[in-house]
C-alpha cells in the first residue's frame, strides 16, 4: 500500500511493472477502484511503469464531504503525476476517469503524451439522471440501485456464467464511501467536455464495450469524433468494463495504440 498527500487528500496509488519504464497511468470508474485493471494489466507490454490510483472518494482514498468538481478531480490526477516528478504519460480512462483523462489532456497537456477513453464521452447523462441517481443513494444507499448499475456494467454472458466474481463487484460497489459516490456523481452531472475535448491534438484511441449499458457504443464514438486523428474501436462481449471482461482484447487494441505512437 502506498498513500501519497497531493491536493490537499491523501491519495492510494500502487505502481508497478518497471520503475524506469514509460509512466501510464489508469483512472478507475464510478463505483470501483484501481483493482477494476487488474485482470489487464498482466497482457500489457513489459517494461512500462503502471501507475494506479483510487479516485477521490474510493478506494484507500480520502471520501471529503460531498459535492465534488471535475476540476478537482483532474487536479488530484495532475497532482499525482506531479508528485511522482513524471513529465509525459499516457493516461487510461475509464468512465469518469476516461472524463477526467480529457480534463487533464486539455488543462495540463504537458503532462499527457497520449490517451486511452475508455467507455466514456464528453458528456454523460444529464443533470437530472444525475440528481435522481443521488437522490437514491442519499435515501437507500448504493445497494438500492446495484441491480441496474451492475447490469449495465456487465454482458449477459458475465452474469450468466460469472456469479462468483459478479459478487466480488457487487461488493466493491456497494462498499463505496455514500460521499464518494455522490461526491463522484456530482462531477459528472456539471461536466460538460465538449468544447475542451474538440480541440486536443494529442493521440487518442478511444474503446468501447458493445453492450455497455451506461455510456453506449454511439455516445463514446461521439466523443471520439470529435478528436482530430483519434481512433474508435468496439470491444464484443462486452458491458461498460471491457479492461474486465474482455482484457485481452482490450490489452491487444491498447497495445497496437502505443506501438502506432512510439511508447513501446
Amino acid at each position: 500500500m502506498r498513500i501519497i498527500k497531493a491536493n490537499g487528500i491523501r491519495m492510494h496509488i500502487r505502481i508497478d511493472g518497471s520503475p524506469d519504464g514509460f509512466p501510464v497511468l489508469f483512472s478507475n470508474s464510478l463505483g470501483t477502484d484501481l483493482r477494476v485493471w487488474d485482470a489487464l494489466l498482466p497482457h500489457l507490454p513489459d517494461g512500462l511503469r503502471f501507475i494506479r490510483y483510487d479516485t477521490r472518494g474510493h478506494g484507500l482514498t480520502d471520501a471529503p464531504d460531498a459535492p465534488y468538481f471535475m476540476g478537482d478531480l483532474v487536479q488530484d490526477a495532475a497532482a499525482i503525476l506531479d508528485t511522482l516528478g513524471i513529465g509525459q504519460a499516457m493516461m487510461v480512462g475509464l468512465s469518469i476517469g476516461g472524463m477526467i483523462a480529457q480534463g487533464l489532456a486539455a488543462e495540463r497537456p504537458d503532462l499527457l503524451k497520449a490517451a486511452v477513453l475508455m467507455d466514456t464521452a464528453a458528456r454523460i447523462g444529464n443533470e437530472q439522471i444525475w440528481e435522481d441517481r443521488v437522490r437514491a443513494v442519499r435515501e437507500g444507499g448504493i445497494a438500492s440501485l446495484e441491480e441496474s448499475i451492475l447490469e449495465r456494467w456487465f454482458s449477459r454472458p458475465f452474469h450468466e456464467n460469472n456469479a462468483d466474481e459478479l459478487a466480488g463487484w457487487r461488493h466493491m460497489l456497494c462498499r463505496t464511501p455514500v460521499e464518494g459516490y455522490v461526491g463522484c456523481s456530482q462531477a459528472i452531472a456539471e461536466t460538460d467536455l465538449f468544447d475542451s475535448t474538440a480541440r486536443l491534438s494529442l493521440p487518442v484511441l478511444a474503446i468501447a464495450g458493445a453492450e455497455d449499458g451506461s455510456t453506449p457504443p454511439d455516445l463514446v464514438a461521439e466523443t471520439a469524433s470529435l478528436i482530430a486523428g483519434s481512433r474508435f474501436e468496439v470491444i464484443r462481449k462486452a458491458g461498460h468494463l471491457p479492461c474486465v471482461e474482455q482484457p485481452l482484447e482490450t490489452a491487444a487494441l491498447i497495445t497496437a495504440f502505443m506501438q502506432e505512437n512510439g511508447i513501446v
